[in-house]
């Protein structure tokens, strides 16, 4: 018969905070009901136990064979034979039930405990909870047991919006199959196809589910021709599922014991680990996130990393399930981390190959290929002694996020600064706000704008992002854009509003595919500068959310494109200088010059607010001076005298403009920053 024992103090893992406690909070342990205590099932204990101190430190349960201690996570630890590891990502479009799939897989597993469960368990950013999205890749190791024999299983969950797509590119390149999630009700969209060629090229077994058979206007059968027709795969084994309601989900863990091929058995070559990610916590330094594909990696170890030639030794291995648990050694196909005291963030850096000092391997991994941004903007500290700080917190958000680039920028109206590039608008959207949420800054970010190729009079080609650096007029040949490929996926009924999205962005139309009888393809090509605004809002607008994009870059193209010059006074003022199609030069000028207008306080004399192609004005404002009325002292008298008094005071602000400069207000450059991203 079991039996409980209790000694006196509190016990740090059934009360984790107890050494937190007042005294008199303890004292309210005295008496507690050890059935509310989290014990082993199935076992009697006596109802209640008084300790004469009021804590309780420990509580035993007993039985005829022994004291039993459980470990949650010891299960997942125990090792299996490479032939029982499963390497698997979970790709999809955005909003299609990923994070819920992949919590309820956790759930089903046993990884996660119920009573620890809530909604988007991997997204452990607040970002990610409130824009409801996810962000950054995620690792998490299951154990999955079919006809008693057990299995490990790597799950890798990945972004669904395609400004993250190195995120996920990265995320399959360390997997051998993917699940393929598609809404039952919306069918396939434009992510879908993308995330599906990531797979293909690497070379994944991939699995389809239609998700979501619980709404009422979900129809897998459409869906399921639909993914045979666009994407080819055969779907007579598809399966149906809905993970908020948890149907189908035993299924897909059978699935994917089934049909993922296991890691190749390599355990005994020279060690050779890909990073796929990493973070900088600021007590370990640099964690690393990798997948092992060759040999064994043993706690204590001196690991060399190829690209950096760093030597470290590995003082904490383990694996994320999903949080990080200590284990002794890992061998090829798993999946871990690795903590070694790397202070500096450029020693480990995302597609880096990691080896043993004494056994170094032959020849690295191939690695990822290199982000290319494609859009960039200027970041500067509203603070200017934040300048140091900014540029420490970007390059521990790089350890993090490789897709970001960055290069020190100076600006004559807001001190020294960066020149980040970005993937895409919410892309840096997301940076923004975690360098000031996790790094506690204020930031301005001047207008998005793409790199242009401008090719010189004396044949030189010369890239630039920042108008700023743009040559003067009559060293100028031409200037080159990047143009992309976009693909919009839309019910019938708005063909013609996104069709004249299209042409209004200098769109160059190249065809129309009817998926299905009431969905189609629509291809255009056109300026990446005109989809650098509010290009995706148009497209969600018009077609009331129903529609979905795709965009790749196709190369440059000649346009015909200028610099518009903002001059106040006759000065010009840099940072509000932006490239424009020469059709549209004067609309954002228009705009730029009346906005100016609201913003700049009144000076003593008269302002004038130009916006000039070169030494030609295409739109003007003028700030009328605040007049003293010098004639208030004349009660009387000839007219002569007021006259005199008139013009003595019109030649002071003649003098006083020639000498006198006009201070830009801050707020005035981020309101004229936050215009130019609305009208360019």
């Amino acid at each position: 018969m079991a039996t409980t024992s209790a000694s006196c103090s509190l016990s740090p893992l059934l009360y984790p905070n107890s050494h937190s406690l007042s005294r008199r909070s303890k004292a309210r342990f005295s008496t507690i009901l050890l059935g509310q205590l989290p014990l082993i099932p199935n076992q009697s204990i006596s109802p209640i136990w008084r300790c004469p101190r009021g804590k309780i430190s420990s509580v035993r349960a007993v039985t005829d064979a022994g004291p039993a201690t459980v470990d949650p996570g010891q299960e997942r630890l125990s090792k299996v034979p490479i032939s029982n590891i499963r390497n698997f990502s979970i790709i999809a479009h955005i909003d299609h039930g990923k994070s819920t799939l992949a919590d309820k897989l956790l759930q089903l597993s046993g990884t996660v405990p119920k009573r620890e469960m809530k909604e988007q368990f991997l997204d452990n950013m607040d970002l990610e909870r409130e824009r409801g999205i996810t962000i950054k890749l995620q690792a998490a190791r299951m154990r999955h047991v079919v006809n008693k024999e057990p299995y490990c299983l790597n799950l890798i969950d990945t972004p669904g919006h395609v400004d993250f797509s190195y995120e996920v590119s990265r995320s399959l390149a360390a997997c051998e199959g993917a699940l393929l999630v598609v809404d039952a009700s919306q069918g396939v969209e434009a992510q879908t196809l993308a995330n599906v060629y990531l797979a293909l090229e690497n070379d994944l077994e991939i699995i389809p589910v239609l998700n979501k058979i619980d709404l009422p206007g979900a129809d897998p059968d459409r869906v399921s021709r639909e993914i045979e027709e666009v994407i080819g795969l055969d779907c007579s084994n598809a399966i149906h599922c809905s993970a908020k309601e948890g149907i189908g989900i035993s299924e897909i863990l059978d699935a994917i014991v089934a049909n993922v091929p296991p890691p190749k058995d390599t355990a005994s070559l020279p060690l050779r680990a890909l990073i796929f990610d990493s973070y900088y916590d600021p007590y370990r330094g640099v964690i690393v996130y990798f997948r092992v594909v060759d040999g064994t990696i043993r706690k204590g170890d001196k690991v060399h990393f190829m690209a950096s030639e760093k030597d470290y030794f590995a003082d904490e291995i383990g694996v994320m399930s999903p949080n990080q648990i200590e284990v002794n050694e890992l061998y090829a196909g798993e999946v871990g981390y690795l903590s070694a005291s790397i202070r500096s963030v450029a020693d480990a850096r995302v597609g880096d190959t990691i080896t043993l000092f004494n056994r170094k391997a032959e020849s690295s991994l191939p690695g990822y290929a290199e982000a290319t941004p494609v859009v960039f903007c200027g970041l500067f500290p509203i603070d200017a002694d934040q300048f140091l700080d900014l540029r420490d917190s970007l390059e521990k958000l790089q350890l993090n996020d490789a897709a970001l680039k960055f290069e020190p920028e100076n600006s004559t109206a807001m001190g020294f600064g960066f020149r980040c590039g970005f993937l895409g608008l919410l892309h840096m959207e997301i940076v923004q706000e975690r360098l000031e949420r996790e790094y506690n800054l204020n930031l301005i970010t001047t207008a998005p704008s793409v790199v242009y190729k401008v090719n010189c009079s004396n044949g030189e080609t010369i890239e630039i992002s920042n108008p700023s650096l743009l040559p003067e007029p009559g060293k100028l040949k031409s200037i080159e854009e990047p143009y992309v490929r976009v693909e919009m996926l839309t019910p019938k009924d708005y063909i013609g509003a996104l069709m004249e999205l299209g042409q209004d962005r200098r769109g160059i139309f190249k065809e129309m595919n009817f998926i299905t009888e009431y969905r189609a393809s629509i291809i255009y090509e056109l300026p990446l500068a005109e989809m650098v605004g509010d290009f995706f809002d148009q497209l969600k607008s018009r077609s009331k959310g129903y529609a979905s994009m795709e965009y790749s870059l196709i190369g440059y193209r000649e346009s015909n494109l200028v610099k518009l010059d903002v001059q106040i006074n006759g000065e010009p003022v840099e940072p509000l200088a932006t490239i424009v199609h020469r059709d549209k030069a004067y609309s954002v000028g228009r705009a730029l010059t009346q906005k100016l207008k609201e913003l700049i306080p009144r000076q003593l004399f008269k302002v004038p607010i130009q916006a000039c192609i070169g030494s030609k004005v295409i739109a003007s404002e003028s700030l009328s001076a605040i007049r003293k009325d010098v004639l208030a002292k004349c009660y009387g008298g000839d007219i002569s005298r007021k006259k005199k008094l008139l013009k003595k005071q019109a030649e002071g602000k003649k003098r006083m403009k020639a000498i006198g400069k006009v201070d830009v207000p801050q707020e005035a450059f981020m309101a004229v920053l936050k215009l130019e991203k609305e009208v360019i």
